[in-house]
C-alpha cells in the first residue's frame, strides 16, 4: 500500500445529509452501542459459568455475542467521537485495517450462522447421533473454518481496493471506509476492484444463504413431523429465533453492495441497521426468547447477591 498510496489520511465526513442532527445520533447510537455491550455481556455470564449451557448451541452463541461486541467496535467508538469535536481524519493505514476487520468480522458471522444452522440441523434431525456428530473437535474445526473464510474474504477485498493509488480528494462521504466509499477515491481505474468486491460479497452471501437454507428445510420438515405440541413448539422457537437473526444480518447487506447504483444516504442507513442495531437485537433475540439463558442469568446474580451479603 505504501508504494501506490500518496495520501496519508482520509477524512470521514460522517453519515450522509444529517447536517444538524450528529448531536442527537451520536446520544443515541451511544445509548445503542453501550445497550449491544452489556446485553451480549450478560449471555456471556449466562453461559460461561452455566455448565448445563456447556453444549455445541451455547458454544456457537457464546462465540456469536463476542461477535456481537467486536462486529460494532470496528466502526462506533470513532463515529460516536465526531461531535464532541475529535478528529474526523484517519490514517491511510487505519482505514484499510477498519475495512479488513469490518468484513473480516461481517463475513466470519455470516458463516458462524450457517454453522449454527447446521447444528440446529443435527440437534433435530438426528438427536441420538448429535453428541457424536457435534464433538468439540468438530465445533472447532467449524469456528475455525469460519474465521479463515472470513480473513480470505476480508484480504482479498482489502487487497484490491487498496493497491489503487489515492492521490487526490481524501473526503470520505461516510462514517467508516468502506469499498463503495473510498474506491471512489482512487486516481486510477477501480472497476476490476468493484467488481472483485462485489463477486466475492455475492458469492459469499449465496453461499451462506444457500446453506441456510438447505438446512432448515430438513429441518422444517423434521419439525412438523414430532407428534408432541410441546415438542414441536420448543424446537419452533430455537429455529425462528435463529432465522430471525440471519434475516436481520443478511438484509442489509444485500441492499449495500448489491444495489445497482449505490444511494449514499440509503446505504449509511442499512449499514448502521447492519452495524448497531442488528447485534443489539441479537442480543435480545437469544436472551429474552430463551429460557436457560434467562434462568442461568437468574442464579448468577443470585449468586452474586448471596456473595455481597456475605
Amino acid at each position: 500500500m505504501s508504494s501506490h498510496t500518496q495520501l496519508n489520511e482520509f477524512i470521514l465526513l460522517g453519515i450522509p445529509q444529517t447536517e444538524g442532527l450528529k448531536t442527537m445520533l451520536s446520544v443515541i447510537f451511544s445509548f445503542i452501542y453501550l445497550f449491544t455491550l452489556l446485553g451480549n455481556l450478560l449471555i456471556l455470564t449466562a453461559i460461561v459459568p452455566s455448565s448445563t449451557l456447556h453444549t455445541p448451541m451455547y458454544f456457537f452463541l457464546g462465540l456469536l455475542s463476542i461477535f456481537d461486541m467486536l462486529f460494532p467496535s470496528v466502526t462506533c467508538p470513532k463515529m460516536l467521537l465526531y461531535p464532541s469535536g475529535q478528529s474526523q481524519a484517519i490514517s491511510c493505514k487505519g482505514c484499510a485495517l477498519q475495512l479488513f476487520f469490518y468484513h473480516f468480522l461481517g463475513s466470519a458471522e455470516g458463516c458462524l450462522y450457517s454453522v449454527m444452522a447446521y447444528d440446529r440441523f443435527v440437534a433435530i434431525c438426528h438427536p441420538l447421533r448429535y453428541l457424536l456428530i457435534m464433538r468439540p473437535g468438530p465445533c472447532v474445526g467449524l469456528v475455525m473454518a469460519a474465521w479463515t473464510v472470513g480473513c480470505l474474504h476480508a484480504t482479498i477485498l482489502t487487497s484490491f481496493t487498496f493497491q489503487l493509488p489515492y492521490c487526490g480528494p481524501n473526503r470520505v462521504d461516510y462514517f467508516f471506509c468502506d469499498i463503495p466509499a473510498v474506491l471512489p477515491l482512487a486516481c486510477a481505474d477501480s472497476s476490476l476492484a468493484q467488481r472483485v468486491g462485489s463477486t466475492n460479497v455475492s458469492f459469499l452471501v449465496l453461499m451462506f444463504w444457500f446453506s441456510v437454507c438447505v438446512s432448515y428445510t430438513h429441518t422444517g420438515i423434521a419439525i412438523l413431523r414430532i407428534r408432541s405440541t410441546e415438542g414441536r413448539q420448543k424446537a419452533f422457537s430455537t429455529c425462528s429465533a435463529h432465522l430471525t437473526a440471519i434475516l436481520c444480518a443478511y438484509g442489509p447487506v444485500v441492499i449495500v453492495y448489491l444495489q445497482p447504483t449505490p444511494n449514499p444516504l440509503l446505504g449509511a442507513t442499512v449499514q448502521i441497521l447492519n452495524n448497531i442495531v442488528s447485534p443489539m437485537l441479537n442480543s435480545l433475540i437469544y436472551s429474552l426468547r430463551n429460557t436457560e439463558v434467562k434462568s442461568s442469568l437468574k442464579r448468577v446474580f443470585h449468586n452474586v447477591v448471596l456473595t455481597a451479603l456475605e
